[in-house]
């Protein structure tokens, strides 16, 4: 994982529950992650599997991830190449999934300094974002953290820790 990133931002508002994130009537019928990129976001923003490139970074209000525990609202973004997302808070559950699965997300309130299509740049060692108009900071990740993020998540990460070779 790269300690500094910059992205073009998509900018969304406060609630974005995960059924919105990854509609629900794919939960049990898409396994493969490049597939569950394909409906990332496609009720709430029809343009983004589209025009979504590597690195875009997602900025939101508050409770991003709100509803149910489903993981594939973490993965579709991820495979999609979301490179982080910035919100003013984040359901607890998707905080915790996105952390598994390496996707950093950052707290702040950025979300009013930027608009879609700007670029905002993220240092996760320095625990800053920096908008166009303004720079904000939040904790940086703990070590812990940022060793689950740098090996691919919380199971590659456990697979070193242990010394056990991965089945992938």
């Amino acid at each position: 994982m790269q300690t500094r990133i910059t992205g073009r931002v998509w900018k969304y508002g406060d609630d974005v529950n995960t059924d919105v994130i990854f509609p629900g009537k794919y939960t049990y019928s898409l396994t493969d992650p490049a597939e569950m990129a394909k409906h990332a976001l496609e009720d709430l923003d029809p343009t983004f599997v589209k025009n979504v490139r590597p690195g875009d970074i997602i900025v939101a209000g508050k409770n991003w991830g709100c509803g149910s525990s489903r993981e594939q609202a973490v993965v579709c973004l991820k495979e999609a190449g979301v490179g982080a997302i910035v919100a003013r808070s984040f359901a607890r559950i998707y905080f915790r999934n996105a952390i598994n699965y390496a996707l950093p997300i950052v707290t702040c309130d950025a979300v009013d300094s930027v608009e879609s299509g700007e670029e905002i740049t993220i240092d996760f060692t320095a625990g800053t974002v920096i908008t166009p108009r303004a720079t904000y900071t939040f904790p940086p990740f703990p070590p812990e953290v940022m060793a689950i993020l740098e090996a691919g998540g919380l199971i590659p990460y456990t697979q070193q820790a242990l010394g056990v070779k991965s089945n992938q």
